[in-house]
């Protein structure tokens, strides 16, 4: 369980947007962002602020208690994006409505959390043409 303390703090730092694929909440206002345990509890991850962030419900459950995944270009594992610990434009660039990974943390993510589904796209394609700022 996450203290309420601690849940606000997360949702304030995130300012609203989920920290894997930068969606903001404003944008989905039907459903409220779930708290992430970035390493999962099963994986000993612990509920304190630098393990958690605010993810959409589809990184979120695209995400699970995953940690890694198979580098689409290399095949080899490597850690998925850490939002505590890295930088989101140092391992992503968005082009159009895709997001891209330039890294291999950010091809690792882009795969395994899904950020390129066609729904996302295109929710990213109307969001961007009605001037949507990626921040």
């Amino acid at each position: 369980m996450i203290d309420r303390q601690i849940r606000e703090l997360v949702r304030t730092r995130a300012q609203g947007r989920c920290e894997y694929c930068r969606m903001r909440q404003e944008y989905i206002p039907q459903m409220t962002f779930p708290i992430d345990h970035i390493i999962a509890t099963q994986h000993g991850g612990t509920s304190t602020p630098d393990n958690l962030c605010l993810s959409c419900l589809r990184c979120n459950l695209q995400k699970g208690p995953n940690i890694a995944g198979l580098d689409p270009e290399t095949g080899e594992l490597v850690p998925i994006f850490h939002p505590r610990k890295q930088i989101w434009n140092e391992h992503f660039v968005l082009n159009g409505p895709f997001i891209e990974g330039i890294s291999p943390v950010g091809r690792t993510t882009v795969k395994v959390l899904a950020f390129n589904h066609e729904q996302q796209v295109d929710l990213r394609e109307a969001l961007l043409a009605d001037g949507w700022a990626f921040d």
